[in-house]
């Protein structure tokens, strides 16, 4: 895989509240399942985020906020003296290497198990994930979550807000409350999954009003400046059917103008695609595009670069890129030099735990 070195708007340098960025690259949130069974981030992911401090911005992995929210095995949390500590590690390290770091926030609603987290996941509504899920005696069939009472939803939205002050004094930057993929937010915003009657559900207004209130509380707890949130409009993964996106999304971002959030990060932005277009329009902040790169599909011998390019020429502020910062830790110099890039090895290492597939990559000076 190679590039041709030319001057480009990714490589020049951005702003992000009061963050100086020295250019416009962010590591997308990345599942890596690396912390330990408790939740600790080990000096691993130390290692592997310091790798890659050279990105504009780095979006640490989903974390959760609370035990309940926990999807997978070894996936981080923020809600411990522990948790913290082991992200302290992680946040020095980046900030040596002069890096920034945000913390994505992800409760997994109904993507969750029991053998998982010891809990029965809670979600809008009584209605499981229609697949298997991982767990660490492998795949099982999935659960019928708990249907959120009204003291669940007051308690998970405080739960978001003390994450958010825990990600803040662990050193982080900032928080991204995550409302894609298929987990909790994204389930209260969809039509299947989010059957509730009571001020929560049934309309558009209804469906967004738990995002808002989370992201009001987050905003509150730690200041807008510091909170960015990752929407995924259309997006059909963990068996969601959203209903009325080209009214739902439009009116999310409508009703959180005032609080003029760090960013709106959109996954798999198309600039070609009207909602897109919109939502741009709409969004008066910065705006995080994640590009349409494939799903499932091979990574362009660029990397996505053409396709960030496009993106910042429709309006966009940034580029999240995922899989090109995994296989290249110096992403940002190849893109300089026109190196090329490593190719991303097999799925299996992504997931598998250890360094191999992780912080092994080579880098141009090695």
């Amino acid at each position: 895989m190679t590039n041709t070195p030319q001057e480009s708007r990714l490589l020049q340098p951005s702003r992000l509240g009061p963050l100086e960025l020295p250019n416009r690259l962010v590591m997308a949130p990345l599942t890596r399942n690396r912390a330990g069974a408790d939740g600790v981030p080990q000096p691993l992911m130390a290692a592997y985020y310091a790798q890659r401090a050279s990105a504009g911005l780095i979006i640490a992995e989903a974390t959760t906020p609370n035990a309940v929210g926990q999807t997978y095995p070894n996936i981080p949390g923020i809600h411990s003296p522990a948790q913290m500590a082991g992200w302290r590690q992680v946040t020095d390290a980046v900030r040596a290497a002069g890096g920034r770091m945000f913390l994505q926030l992800q409760h997994g609603g109904r993507v969750g198990h029991p053998d998982t987290s010891g809990l029965v996941p809670v979600a809008p509504s009584p209605v499981p994930l229609p697949e298997s899920i991982h767990t660490p005696s492998g795949r099982q069939d999935a659960v019928v979550p708990r249907e959120m009472s009204a003291d669940d939803i007051r308690s998970t939205v405080a739960d978001f807000a003390t994450a958010a002050r825990n990600a803040v004094d662990a050193g982080f930057a900032g928080v991204e409350v995550h409302a894609a993929n298929g987990h909790l937010l994204h389930q209260f915003m969809a039509r299947n999954t989010n059957h509730r009657t009571d001020g929560y559900g049934g309309s558009v207004a209804g469906r967004i009003r738990f995002v808002r209130e989370v992201v009001g509380a987050v905003a509150a707890a730690i200041g807008p400046d510091r909170v960015g949130l990752r929407i995924s409009p259309g997006n059909t993964v963990n068996g969601i059917e959203e209903g009325e996106t080209q009214a739902l999304y439009p009116a999310l971002l409508e009703a959180l103008a005032d609080d003029r959030l760090a960013y709106l990060h959109t996954v798999f932005a198309d600039p070609e695609e009207p909602l897109w277009q919109q939502l741009r329009k709409t969004w008066a902040g910065t705006l995080i595009a994640n590009p349409a790169l494939g799903w499932g599909g091979p990574l362009p011998a660029d990397g996505g670069r053409r396709a960030g390019e496009r993106l910042l020429a429709a309006g966009a502020d940034l580029i999240a890129l995922g899989r090109a910062f995994i296989s290249n830790p110096d992403l940002v110099d190849r893109l300089r030099t026109g190196a090329p890039l490593n190719p991303l090895r097999d799925e299996g290492w992504m997931y598998a735990g250890g360094e191999i597939g992780y912080t092994d990559y080579p880098m141009l000076a090695a």
